[in-house]
């Protein structure tokens, strides 16, 4: 027996949630398979958790700066306790309760995909359920924490993002291997919640490398006045943890061994395709499933597999996965009522170079579009400005020894910015002005009439014009 559907999605984390909300706004009907919980990685053991570890450390640097203020000790126990409410206690009845209400049916089991159209779901309980799809299947597993092949590092059972978020108690002595946007939080957020010795090993020669420089170093500045120990150009030869649960010693490239309680492994991820049955469509069992602007695959006929979020592999950010999400639910119920595939609106067109992204360290990091560096490797002719965000009225009223840098990269033949990075406290929350910026495309005369409040941090964007001579 089958149960038949217009749209099957397996995995009910943001992205295939959105899939699904949308081709039922098309008039379809649609069913979400989840092996783990409704709402995925992101709502339990990424985004939310960690911001919620992050936020009272966040908040401890910021009241330091402000005279007047007195500073306490944090309650490591009572952040661990928000962390666990904020995770709703690792229990998804709200999540499914929502993804009926859409109404969508949902299905708890492990989903893989047997043939065209064709999904089987191997249940918790033992047994399977066959699925078939009358328009789309789509695939929304997310992605995994990839581990590099050091000896021994495997068996030392390290923790990582899936680990590091959910911790009942944080260690006293903590190795992060890796200096990208989830060792250099996580590393933050346990030294704030009171991890004695931490430090952190970075095979390349800065934190944040895919950022433009000066954001990485401002960070490790951070770091380092806090008691973080980064160490640059060091890799990891290999890893001891001689009782399951004990200290493990990680032997450097250079320098003497490191001695921990928990080591972290924040070196990138990888697409979560194992067992998924791609191989019965034609497809490579272990990389990202390859799709076209519309979210469709493009290695497989008659068109009706679609991929969105980390699984394509095209942009491993929540928010890019929901924005790829709502694309391809509108794209499969316009497909199914008949539409044109070339309609411009048919395109998940802002996924491209340089997504909007934050990094919820003290300083924040931020950044939309394209650094320096990768403007001028497109071929674009460019010119950058950057400013203090020091010397921002807004910034000095926001504490003492406040610390940051804006920095903007033009396209000089059309007059409208590649990209923008600011590095500051607080400086997340002047990022979406530069989505609409960049994305949009907007002139930089026309910019120049967007006049910032006074006295806040946005008036950086009025200095960077000047900077850049309007």
């Amino acid at each position: 027996m089958s149960d038949e559907y217009d749209v099957i999605v397996i995995g009910a984390g943001p992205a295939g949630e959105n899939v699904a909300d949308r081709a039922v706004r098309g008039g379809l009907s649609a069913v979400i398979v989840e092996e783990r919980l409704a709402g995925g990685e992101c709502s339990y053991w990424a985004c939310i958790p960690s911001k919620a570890l992050l936020r009272p450390v966040e908040l401890a640097a910021e009241v330091s700066r402000v005279p007047g203020l007195e500073t306490t000790p944090i309650d490591t126990r009572a952040v661990l306790a928000r962390r666990d409410e904020a995770v709703s206690g690792y229990d998804d009845a709200g999540q499914v309760r929502w993804v009926e209400s859409v109404p969508a049916a949902f299905v708890r089991g492990r989903g893989r995909l047997d043939g065209p159209r064709r999904v089987v779901v191997d249940l918790p309980g033992g047994g399977e359920r066959v699925l078939t799809a009358r328009h789309a299947v789509v695939l929304a597993t997310g992605s995994v924490a990839s581990v590099p092949p050091v000896p021994g590092l495997r068996e030392a059972k390290p923790w990582t993002s899936h680990e590091v978020t959910a911790a009942a108690s944080v260690p006293g002595r903590l190795a992060v291997i890796g200096g990208g946007v989830v060792g250099c939080e996580m590393a933050q957020a346990m030294h704030g919640l009171g991890a004695r010795r931490t430090t952190m090993l970075v095979r390349g020669g800065g934190l944040l490398d895919r950022m433009e420089p000066f954001a990485g170093e401002l960070l490790a500045e951070s770091f380092k006045e806090s008691g973080i120990d980064v160490r640059l150009r060091t890799g990891v030869e290999r890893v001891e943890r001689p009782e399951p649960g004990g200290e493990v010693t990680l032997h450097l490239s250079q320098g003497p061994p490191v001695v921990a309680d928990e080591v972290l492994v924040a070196t990138g991820r990888k697409p979560a395709v194992r067992g998924l049955g791609l191989e019965t469509v034609g497809l490579p069992q272990d990389r990202p499933v390859e799709v076209d602007d519309s979210l469709r695959a493009t290695g497989v006929a008659d068109g009706w597999l679609y991929a969105v979020g980390d699984v394509n592999g095209r942009n491993l950010l929540t928010h890019m996965g929901k924005y790829q999400g709502r694309a391809c639910g509108d794209v499969i119920a316009a497909r199914a009522a008949g539409a044109r595939d070339d309609l411009p609106a048919m395109r998940a067109s802002a996924d491209g170079a340089g997504p909007p992204q934050v990094v919820f360290t003290d300083p924040q990091i931020c950044s939309v579009g394209r650094t320096e560096a990768a403007a001028r490797e497109a071929g674009f002719r460019v010119r950058a400005v950057e400013y203090d965000l020091a010397s921002v009225s807004g910034a000095y009223l926001l504490g003492d020894g406040y610390r940051g840098r804006a920095k903007a990269v033009v396209d000089e033949d059309r007059g409208v910015l590649l990209g923008v990075t600011f590095a500051g406290p607080g400086t997340a929350e002047l990022l979406h002005s530069a989505t609409v910026a960049v994305i949009g495309e907007v002139p930089l005369e026309r910019l120049w009439h967007a006049v910032p409040s006074f006295p806040t941090v946005s008036e950086v964007w009025l200095r960077l014009l000047e900077t850049y001579g309007l």
